[in-house]
This record gives structure tokens, C-alpha cells and sequence, in this order.
């Protein structure tokens, strides 16, 4: 089995990780406001993010012979029916983050990027870490880990300001120039809409140059990709937005303590001698418990869609492949980014593992550069949107600040990780 042991190398596959986890959700937004179904983005998604966990633990979970009470990844497979305590909390955890994936997707479109993977991963420290706190025997320094808390905290509800905020902006903007039209819900983050290859492609320039002159921010951009986008947002409810974000974060804060607990084994679920789930054996059945969860969830969503979203088929997902090669690129950059993460905790710990919390700066990034979000918004949303980041750096530092060291109960402890999402 592969360990990463130097400091160097965990902290690169760390940096790494926080690139990839940020980049990913980026992508699945830009299929939906070109319009591609979200079931389609997400069967395609799904798939390849399974490959890279099977890669990743094939690959490096079988490297190496065994060892005494650290199993490579078939030997373990064997030894299902002892250590199956474990791998139902290894399930468990799959089936929540896989289920609060799929409504990230949706609340991405009705609240933003920016928002709702900053309010997400901030609940996630708030509850997540507080609970791994209690199941780690306390390692962390508290007197500096709850103050970060109290930070993630408040970059939750200056997420919810910017998302007030800037729905209210649209608001304005559309009752001045559509004459009636109101929009609640946050839609400015669809400000800038690159174009779509395959429009170039089959010659609809009329739709494509109309585009273009819309500019960025304004109502008629607002209006045009409200009408080019395949989840219609105008006319939602705030509330809906909101209620959508914290179900994603309630999920990905419940998630984290089913994996301790899956490879620290703290509640003793595990008979005498029975070593815990390594890192990539536990990945391995949280992947394949995600992916049945959406691959059935959207299969049934193609035929029972929600959000307003048309309609769909086997068939027509089979033979819809505009802007697959994203989907699946999507999905690999997710898993691979997730077994990454994995890895540099080995070496790196706890600590190293939760600043990968720090994904939604480079969703920002992608979401303020590559989408144009809160452009021509108000000075109070810009106001908020800058306390919000700056809150959340300044979490994450103190987050990192309160880094303890596990004492290994068994071979394989130093394997443990929180955070795969």
C-alpha cells in the first residue's frame, strides 16, 4: 500500500485536492446554463467519479504486499464480513454526501456558486469538525479551534446576506427594464454565459451574436440566459435557494463523522483484532454507495424531473453527448480530487485534510472570472461578498492553526481523514 509520509508531498497533494474539489462544481454550472439537462451532467458525472476512486484504490491501495493490521485493498475486500461495521458507515456516508451532491446542483443554479459552496462548507466545519472533535478524544486545540468555528459561522450567514442581497439586485434591475418581471432568487451569478461550441458548430450565429451583446450583469443578460438555461430560476422564492443550500450542507456535515467513524472504528462496532477500514478500502465503498444513490436518484428524475426541468429518457440521455466530455471530466476531477485529499492526510493529518474547506476560493474565482458573478451588483452586495471571503480565509487559518497529532490506536490510523468533499 501506498503511504505518503513526507510532509512535502502531502501539503502538494493537499494544494492540489483544493484545486480540483473547487474546479469540478464550475464545470457541472456551465452544462446547466448552456442548457444540458442537470440528469444527463450528473449520469455522466457519477460514472467517471467512480472510475477515479476505483483507480485511485486499485492503483494505491494495492501497492505493496500487506502488512500486520494494515491490509492492502483486495485483502480487505475479502474481509467484508468482519469488518462490516465499518463499511456501513463507510455507506452511510457515501449515500449522504452522494445525496447532497445532487442538491448542490440545483441549489448551485438557484443561489449561486460562490454562496452556496462557501455556506456549505462552512456548516460543515461548524458541525462536522465540532463532532470529529468529540470522536477524535479531543486532539485539537480547543482554545483556538472553536473561535475558527465561530468564524465559519459567520461566513454562513454573510453567505446568506450576499444571497439576499444580490437577489434583491436582480430584482431591481429586472423591474426597471422588463416591466414587471421580478426575480427572486440569486440569477446574477449566470452573468456571464461562455458560448457553447456546438451552437458554433450547427450555425445558430443569430442566437450566438445575440448573446454577446447582452452585457454582463444587465437585466436583458438576466432574461436571455433565463431562457437558454435548463433549471428556470426567475420568479423562485429566496427561501427555496436558501432551503436547498443548507440541505447540501446539512448532508455534507453528517457525512464527515460516518467516515471517522468507518476508519477509526471510535464507538468499537469492530470484534478484537479485526484492523480498521484503511483510507482506500473506506473510499472505495463510499464511491460505489454515491454513485448508486445518483445513478438510480437521476434515472428516476429523467422520467420525474423537478426544479421545472423538462422531461427526459434513456435513449435521450444515450444520445445526448453536448457537453458530455465536461460531465465526465467533472466526475474525474471530483474523484481524483477527493483521493488526493486522502493521501496528504496521511502524512499531514487532520489539520492538512480540513484546509481542503478552502475549495470554495477557487469556486469563487471561477464563479467572479470565468461566469462574471455579481457583476454590476450593488456596493452593499460587494460590501458583504468581501466580509463573507474575508471571514472565511481568516476560518480556515485559524482552522489549521488548531492542528493536534492522532495517536494511532492501530497500524492504520494514521490513514484517517474527515473531510472528501
Amino acid at each position: 500500500m501506498l503511504v505518503v509520509d513526507d510532509r512535502g508531498g502531502a501539503v502538494a497533494l493537499m494544494l492540489a485536492s483544493l484545486f480540483l474539489l473547487g474546479t469540478w462544481p464550475a464545470l457541472l454550472t456551465l452544462l446547466e446554463r448552456r442548457g444540458r439537462l442537470p440528469q444527463h451532467t450528473y449520469l455522466d458525472y457519477s460514472v467517471t467519479n467512480l472510475l477515479a476512486a476505483v483507480v485511485i484504490a486499485v492503483a494505491f491501495g494495492q501497492a505493496g504486499e500487506s502488512r500486520p493490521g494494515v491490509p492492502n485493498f483486495f485483502t480487505q475486500l475479502s474481509q467484508i464480513q468482519d469488518n462490516w461495521p465499518s463499511v456501513q458507515f463507510a455507506v452511510a456516508g457515501g449515500l449522504i454526501l452522494g445525496l447532497g451532491c445532487l442538491v448542490s446542483q440545483y441549489a448551485w443554479a438557484y443561489a449561486g456558486l460562490s454562496v452556496t459552496n462557501v455556506i456549505c462548507s462552512s456548516m460543515t466545519v461548524v458541525v462536522g469538525t465540532t463532532i470529529n472533535y468529540f470522536l477524535d478524544g479531543r486532539i485539537n486545540r480547543a482554545e483556538i479551534l472553536f473561535p475558527g468555528v465561530v468564524c465559519f459561522l459567520v461566513a454562513v450567514f454573510l453567505g446568506a446576506a450576499v444571497h439576499s442581497s444580490n437577489a434583491k439586485d436582480d430584482e431591481d434591475k429586472l423591474s426597471m427594464k422588463c416591466g414587471g418581471i421580478e426575480l427572486s432568487s440569486d440569477v446574477s451569478d449566470k452573468a456571464k454565459l461562455l458560448p457553447d461550441p456546438e451552437e458554433q458548430k450547427t450555425g445558430n450565429q443569430e442566437d450566438h451574436n445575440t448573446s454577446i451583446q447582452a452585457k454582463p450583469g444587465t437585466a436583458e443578460f438576466i432574461v436571455q440566459v433565463e431562457e437558454r438555461r435548463s433549471i428556470k430560476v426567475l420568479g423562485s422564492s429566496k427561501l427555496l435557494g436558501l432551503g436547498l443550500v443548507f440541505f447540501a450542507g446539512a448532508c455534507s456535515t453528517l457525512f464527515s463523522a460516518a467516515i471517522n467513524l468507518a476508519t477509526n472504528d471510535q464507538w468499537h462496532a469492530l470484534r478484537k483484532g479485526v484492523p480498521h477500514l484503511v483510507v482506500y478500502t473506506a473510499f472505495f465503498y463510499f464511491s460505489v454507495s454515491s454513485f448508486a444513490l445518483g445513478f438510480c436518484l437521476n434515472v428516476w428524475f429523467l422520467y420525474q424531473p423537478k426544479a421545472g426541468v423538462p422531461a427526459s429518457t434513456i435513449s435521450a440521455y444515450a444520445r445526448d453527448w453536448n457537453g458530455r466530455h465536461w460531465a465526465l471530466l467533472a466526475g474525474l476531477l471530483c474523484g481524483f480530487g477527493n483521493g488526493f485529499q486522502f493521501m496528504g492526510g496521511q502524512a499531514a493529518g487532520y489539520a492538512a485534510a480540513d484546509a481542503v474547506q478552502a475549495l470554495p476560493l477557487v469556486s469563487t474565482f471561477w464563479g467572479v472570472i470565468l461566469f462574471g458573478e455579481y457583476r454590476r451588483s450593488s456596493r452593499r452586495t460587494y460590501q458583504l461578498l468581501a466580509s463573507m471571503l474575508s471571514m472565511f480565509v481568516v476560518a480556515v487559518a485559524v482552522l489549521m492553526a488548531s492542528a493536534g497529532h492522532r495517536k494511532a490506536s492501530n497500524g492504520n490510523a494514521k490513514f484517517s481523514v474527515t473531510r472528501f468533499w
